[in-house]
């Protein structure tokens, strides 16, 4: 955990911010200071993301953030993850109970769930740029798929938002190039998609509207599978609704953690 960047601010109940694949902790700049305001708030960037450093040899997720968790004597803390951020909590949520009070899950992914063929062809469109050295066209594919949606053109997204998330998916490509090796990661729970009613925490499950099926999908059975469970969906935005509707967003999570 020593070598990952990390923030804190605030003072009260522990909250971790825990950003998405296409991002890094800069996602959280529209919460940062109100949340600050009211609870001991940390922010950091994972392994291979933002000002930490790649995800070389064998790594985990999950590990990291229960090493930061009890490095800074945050447990039990509050989780909010999105996406890729999402699931490395509900992973940490089932190795390690006692280090987690509460989840606020967006959109998050599920071990062992099945995404769609679209989906897959988006991956393997980004892989092909990514084999052409064409970093823009990468990231382009990665605002088109998560940013944008399924249903909307990039004209009917916010061009500040766009341009946010594309400079943070930027910085993660640069780091995985710079590497030149990809790490092995490594998993404290195998299977653990398929254990989600060990999670006896207080659960908010958010979706985006306009984000892709698979990911209402996941929303519907975590409000199903995890027993203390609830799901919220946020109007007019795809994968990214902390940043795109920040308004909605804090209603919802703030009233969760009164």
């Amino acid at each position: 955990m020593s070598d990952l960047y990390v923030e804190q601010a605030g003072a009260g109940s522990p909250v971790v911010l825990v950003h998405e694949g296409i991002a890094d902790s800069r996602m959280w700049e529209p919460q940062w200071a109100a949340y600050a305001e009211r609870y001991r708030v940390v922010r950091f960037d994972m392994r291979g993301f933002g000002q930490s450093p790649p995800a070389v040899g064998t790594f985990s997720l999950a590990g990291d953030l229960v090493e930061l968790l009890e490095g800074l004597e945050l447990g039990p803390a509050t989780l909010i993850g999105v996406s890729l951020g999402g699931a490395i909590a509900m992973e940490t949520a089932i190795a390690r109970p006692d280090l987690v009070s509460r989840l606020v899950l967006v959109a998050p992914g599920l071990r062992g769930f099945e995404m769609s063929d679209e989906t897959k062809a988006g991956w393997a469109e980004e892989e092909a740029a990514l084999e052409r050295g064409d970093v823009d066209e990468a990231v382009e594919v990665n605002l088109r798929m998560w940013v944008d949606g399924p249903s909307r053109g990039p004209d009917e997204v916010d061009a500040d938002v766009r341009s946010k998330v594309g400079e943070m998916q930027r910085r993660a490509i640069e780091i995985w190039l710079e590497a030149g090796e990809e790490g092995e990661h490594q998993l404290l729970v195998d299977g653990w998609g398929d254990r989600l009613g060990e999670i006896s925490v207080p659960t908010l499950a958010i979706v985006g509207e306009l984000d892709r099926p698979e990911m209402l999908e996941i929303a519907k059975r975590l409000e199903t599978e995890i027993p203390n469970a609830r799901r919220e969906t946020i109007a007019d935005t795809a994968h990214v609704p902390s940043m795109e509707r920040p308004d909605e967003f804090d209603r919802l999570v703030l009233e969760f953690l009164s």
